[in-house]
């Protein structure tokens, strides 16, 4: 009997109703869309880098050789020797290891040296590969790839010139060595899309003039000299260390930070991580704070909608009391209403939250790899909307209770 007067009742304010539901929905898929983004950020951060048992470096702090060798972020305290290199890949419990040397730029976008093995072992988003979305992979000591912000930004193509800039914040350039672009990568969502790839050869060769990170005065050596020369480099920044077994991580792990040549540090990518993420993904807990506030914001709205509809209803109210409804019953049907409405918006924000990410998703993929997966509605969301309804009963007592105190005379005068 009272779900048929609220439903009733419901219809009979229609306009006022849609509103009030609308505000509740769209909040509803503001909150779920905030959450959705919130784990799909994280997942994406966490598979920035993935495969990649060890990360080497010299030794620093975990997060500081997270930064710059994977997000190029900062400087490396100190290089690792090319010797240390070898004997670390010389050992039979590694699979395969990548180098990476930094230091150079090229107009605000950081320059790596490294291997082929670079692109066949660097994997992101749970295993995906670098995939090459024009031209090819260099083939000769000039070459370099780029990341598809660098080409994007610099409005750069296959074939166009690139001088690199000596260090990062340098005037100085590698004019009489330029590079070309041989190959654009596709959108990874990663540092990677802002890098600027070349070989560890092509590092050693714009610096054979160079000494103590200035340029021999009067110095130049020819290109076709250069490439004679014996390239090898004396030291790297990083190594990506692929293992032989799961088991044998933690065993090579203390074997290189204990490594009595040299000073190193090799790290876990994966905890490495999740501790980077502990001090920048405080902003998520503000950003759910928003979103919970416009949620609160729509119930309190609803709370004012009952409220004004309370003097227009007196009668209403009267009428009912009149023919025999307890206190009771008009407090519960306007508790069943709030209810109602609280539930249709919350189920409509969960299909506007779908509709939503079907249409996004492939945008935000392409624009800012931030990939968004479309699963069916955990119990997250449904405890969510169940939160939204009781929320929406406990905002609607305020108005069920004036209305509960209303008598009958009250409602059947006449004011002047």
């Amino acid at each position: 009997m009272i779900f048929r007067l609220a439903i009733a009742s419901l219809f009979a304010r229609t306009l006022t109703v849609s509103m009030t539901v609308l505000a509740i929905a769209l909040s509803v898929a503001l909150f779920l869309g905030v959450e959705k983004v919130r784990t799909g950020a994280k997942a994406s951060f966490a598979d920035t880098i993935s495969g990649t048992d060890l990360i080497v470096g010299a030794r620093s702090g975990s997060v500081q050789l997270l930064l710059y060798s994977v997000f190029r972020i900062g400087n490396a305290t100190n290089n690792v020797t090319w010797e240390s290199y070898q004997d670390i890949a010389a050992r039979p419990d590694v699979e395969w290891i990548v180098p990476i040397s930094l230091g150079d730029s090229h107009r605000q976008f950081r320059v790596m040296g490294t291997t082929p093995a670079f692109f066949a072992h660097y994997k992101y988003r749970q295993g995906r590969a670098l995939a090459v979305a024009d031209g090819v992979i260099m083939d000769d000591l000039f070459d370099t790839v780029i990341g598809a912000d660098v080409a994007a930004t610099l409005g750069y193509s296959v074939d166009d010139p690139i001088v690199v800039a000596h260090g990062l914040a340098s005037f100085t350039e590698h004019k009489d060595q330029p590079f070309r672009v041989s190959g654009i990568l596709e959108k990874t969502g990663t540092p990677v899309d802002r890098t600027v790839i070349v070989s560890l050869e092509a590092i050693e060769a714009i610096h054979v003039d160079w000494q103590s990170g200035a340029q021999i005065p009067g110095q130049s050596t020819p290109v076709d000299v250069i490439r004679q020369m014996d390239l090898t480099p004396k030291a790297v920044t990083a190594a990506l260390v692929g293992v032989e077994s799961p088991l044998q991580t933690f065993a090579l792990q203390r074997a290189i930070n204990e490594y009595r040549q040299e000073p190193l540090l090799a790290i876990l990518p994966g905890v490495a991580l999740q501790e980077l993420w502990g001090i920048v993904g405080i902003a998520e807990t503000a950003l759910l704070a928003v979103s919970a506030m416009v949620v609160v914001t729509a119930l309190i709205g609803m709370m004012a909608t009952i409220f004004s509809s309370l003097n227009e209803r007196r009668r209403e109210m009267a009428i009912f009391r009149a023919m025999g409804a307890r206190p009771a019953t008009i407090l519960g049907m306007l508790v069943l209403e709030a209810m109602v409405m609280a539930a249709v918006g919350a189920l409509f924000g969960l299909l506007f939250l779908y509709l939503g990410l079907i249409i996004a998703q492939p945008i935000l993929d392409s624009a800012f790899g931030l990939w968004l997966p479309i699963d069916a509605p955990t119990l997250r969301e449904f405890w969510v909307i169940l939160a939204v309804i009781c929320a929406g009963a406990i905002v609607s007592l305020v108005p069920a209770l004036r209305a509960y105190r209303m008598s009958v005379a009250d409602g059947m005068m006449v004011k002047t």
